[in-house]
């Protein structure tokens, strides 16, 4: 007995978030795009047609008079006494033949080429990309393979294929159907007229078999959108992460943080010794200011600590013997607004200048 494992064919049922633009940048990049191939099949098929609709007469009279040109010219050709015609001389004529249909035909294939290109470029836009083209091993890849076959996508690439079989055979029964009694006629028509009724019978059904293969297309581009951003969707541990490769792992993000933090405090620490005075809330913030007026037009701080660190900074201070004053309101003032390295704002030179002030004095240095 084999066994089967069924979540194989199932699809991850925890996939639960939007796709991030990173994935779908990158999956764009890879070639996978919401793109259905009908679009630009089914309109190049209507253009041919009505195109062909038009152009009819004239593609006509030029094929009547290549082929006029074609054995009118047989008698310009010299024949061997055998009956064989030369070699040089068949192959000049069938190459100046096959250059005058391409000729005729061209513009339609330009025309059909255009329709097709644009189709595709409104559904994706322009950016190629050859990743597509590129080998992949994956692609041999029997699972993949079997896991296709069942999938979601063979079963509308199935249902498409009978929905056009169902809707072009009703189409064609009926339009021929109006048509049988000419079919009778045409042992009595002249070839000519016999061609165009037949040319014109046969555009003229590829054109409402073309119109309603549009409405398929439409649809299954809808389908395809669809099915594009549900393949998209992404799982919670997908979200994680490529935020951590593209942003950082958070948890070493902020190691990292935590080190500057560090380097920075024991910065501040350094220069803690050349400060004025340190003005406490008492206990909750310290704050370490030093004037120079030879060098900047205001004071500015040289560190600042909450909790723990404004502790650190009145032990410093002491062992250095920095100047301790507490002021509540201006310690709290300068904690909040000023960053360290900065000036002290208008606001609070005067209170900042009165501690100084006072500071200076003690010290005898006014």
């Amino acid at each position: 007995m084999l066994e089967f494992n069924l979540q194989f064919f199932a699809e991850g049922s925890d996939k639960t978030e939007e796709p991030t633009q990173k994935k779908l940048d990158d999956a764009r990049k890879e070639g996978q795009v919401a793109k259905s191939k009908e679009i630009g099949n089914c309109l190049g098929l209507f253009v041919f047609f009505l195109v062909l609709r038009f152009m009819a007469g004239s593609i006509s009279n030029k094929f009547i008079d290549l082929f006029g040109n074609i054995y009118g010219s047989m008698h310009s050709v010299t024949v061997y006494p055998s009956g064989d015609m030369p070699v040089r001389a068949t192959e000049l004529l069938f190459r100046n033949s096959l250059i005058t249909i391409l000729v005729i035909i061209l513009p339609m294939m330009i025309i059909g080429f255009t329709v097709a290109f644009l189709g595709d470029l409104v559904q994706v836009k322009w950016k190629p990309t050859g990743k597509p083209l590129q080998p992949k091993l994956s692609k041999i890849n029997p699972l993949k393979g079997l896991k296709r076959i069942f999938s979601l996508n063979s079963v509308m690439e199935l249902i498409k294929s009978l929905l056009k079989i169902g809707l072009a055979v009703p189409i064609v029964y009926f339009y021929i159907k109006d048509k049988v009694f000419l079919i009778y006629s045409f042992y009595e028509m002249p070839l000519i007229q016999a061609i165009i009724l037949i040319g014109t019978t046969i555009i003229d059904l590829g054109i409402r078999v073309s119109a309603v293969y549009i409405i398929i297309a439409a649809t299954d581009f809808g389908y395809q959108k669809w099915k594009f951003h549900k393949d998209m969707m992404m799982s919670k541990q997908e979200v994680k992460d490529e935020y951590k490769n593209s942003e950082g792992d958070p948890q070493i993000k902020g190691k990292i943080k935590r080190k500057m933090m560090e380097a920075s405090r024991r910065r501040m620490m350094q220069k803690l010794p050349e400060a004025d005075v340190v003005i406490t809330n008492p206990t909750h913030y310290a704050v370490a200011i030093k004037y120079e007026p030879a060098e900047r037009d205001a004071p500015y701080v040289i560190a600042k600590g909450e909790a723990y660190l404004a502790q650190k900074i009145k032990e410093v201070a002491k062992e250095h013997g920095v100047e301790i004053v507490e002021n509540k309101p201006v310690a709290r003032a300068l904690y909040h607004n000023v960053e360290i390295g900065e000036s002290v704002p208008p606001e609070l030179y005067q209170a900042v200048a009165e501690i100084l002030a006072f500071v200076y004095h003690l010290q005898g240095r006014i």
